[in-house]
Order: structure tokens, then sequence, then C-alpha cells
């Protein structure tokens, strides 16, 4: 088990390497992070934003630019991550040296009029993240999204909404008052699993009462399957949305 101090303080393994690069070509190719910016982090304490806040800090070793990471926590109290969770959390963001906040929220605000479902549970963390970022002058988001979200959102709104569509790798809001930044729009969930094996990431299991019976759940094997066919068969439904490169644009 490779520990994260030793990353931080020492050598990098080539494959870790090679997935903090393939996050930084993302980065880029879309100009996501620009030198001196402050870019707040939402994790979830599951593996992809943990592996995110790593690949960030981690380039920050031999890039020519410096950037600020915070990085905040939406801890549902129906669903509350435990005390010794939340400890090896604070742990993991101090050996990174990224400020670290826990906002306990509610997952059912009344506004939802006692409907839940994946949307409306993303748009509410959204909504928390939007108010932390406004209130502390963040223009910049980043999530955990990888690549099999993109394709697997991509297959959902072919299949159920007759949409050729998928998230973007850059996204503004509010006429560009904030930005989402999916840093790692171009790794595969496959080297994020192999970090989390191969890593001391505190990863934190939230208890979804949706997680095996969303449909994102039951579009993966059907990625798989074609991945058998074509193994670049994720690379190629990303590259069929023909993203613009200069899709972010400063908000001076």
């Amino acid at each position: 088990m490779i520990s994260v101090k030793d990353l931080v303080e020492g050598e990098i393994p080539t494959w870790i390497r090679r997935f903090v690069k393939q996050t930084g070509r993302g980065i880029n190719r879309y100009s996501m992070i620009k030198d001196g910016d402050r870019v707040l982090l939402g994790i979830s304490g599951g593996k992809d934003s943990l592996a995110l806040a790593l690949a960030l800090a981690l380039r920050l070793k031999w890039l020519p630019i410096t950037y600020e990471l915070i990085a905040v926590m939406i801890n549902w109290r129906e669903y509350a991550a435990d005390n010794k969770e939340t400890e090896k959390l604070i742990d993991f963001f101090k050996i990174l040296k990224i400020p670290f906040k826990i906002i306990d929220a509610h997952m059912f605000p009344e506004s939802f009029n006692n409907t839940f479902n994946c949307y409306l549970c993303s748009r509410n963390r959204r909504r928390i993240l939007f108010n932390y970022a406004d209130k502390n002058n963040i223009t910049k988001i980043a999530l955990g999204h990888h690549l099999d979200d993109f394709v697997e959102t991509s297959i959902m709104n072919l299949c159920f909404r007759a949409d050729f569509s998928t998230m973007k790798p850059v996204q503004d809001f509010f006429n560009g008052k904030i930005y989402i930044l999916r840093h790692m729009c171009e790794v595969r969930e496959s080297v994020i699993e192999k970090l989390v094996k191969e890593c001391d990431l505190p990863v934190s299991v939230f208890n979804c009462p949706h997680k095996d019976t969303n449909i994102r759940s039951k579009i993966k094997p059907i990625i798989k399957q074609l991945s058998h066919i074509d193994k670049l068969t994720r690379e190629h439904i990303f590259a069929a949305h023909n993203f613009k490169e200069d899709l972010f644009v400063k908000n001076d």
C-alpha cells in the first residue's frame, strides 16, 4: 500500500505520475486552471473526488505555476459519515495541505415536496457549493467526474431523452459568475479504481438509498460490453461531442 504522505514528500510511481499527467491534459486542453486561481473542490468522500484532490495537489510539485485549493464536503445529515471517516479525511487533506471544511446539510429540503432522485440530490449538493463559492469569492468549482461519467451520461441521454449530449468539461453558470470544472474528463474510472486499491486514500462509502437501482449503475455493464468490441469505445464517444478546447472564458 502506497501512502499519500510518501507521494507528497517522495517519489511518485510512474503509473501514478501518468494518472496525474492525464488529469493535467484535460486541464490544459480546456484551459481550466490559470496561475493564481482559487479552486473549490467538491468532496463527497468517494474515490473520484479524493483522486482528483490528490492529482491536483501532486501536479503542483512540478508545475511552473501555482494555484490554491479549498476542499468542501457536503455531509448529509440523513446519511452522515461517522467520526472515524471524517478524521481520516481531515488527516488526508492535512497531508495534501488543502484547507478542508465539512458542511452538514439535509438531503431532502422542503422545496423538493417529498420528491427525491439522483438529479435532485446532485442539484442540492451543487446549490450548497455555489453558495459557499459565492460567499468566499471563488469562481471555479472542481468535481470528480471522469471519462466513464461522460460516456454513461451520453448513453443515458441518447436512449432515454433522444438527445446526444452529456456534461461538459467546463460549464458556466449565472453568465460566467461560477464555472464547474471536470478535470478528469480524460481519465478512465479503472485508473481511479487502481489508485484506490494501491494507495491509502480514505474513501468513505456513502450509503445512498439509490446506489444500486439508479439508471447509471445499469448503463455501466453496457459500456463495458461495448469496450470489449473496441477498447477505445469510451474515448470515441467522448470525442464525438467535439468539445471546443476554448470552452473556458476567463471571468474578469
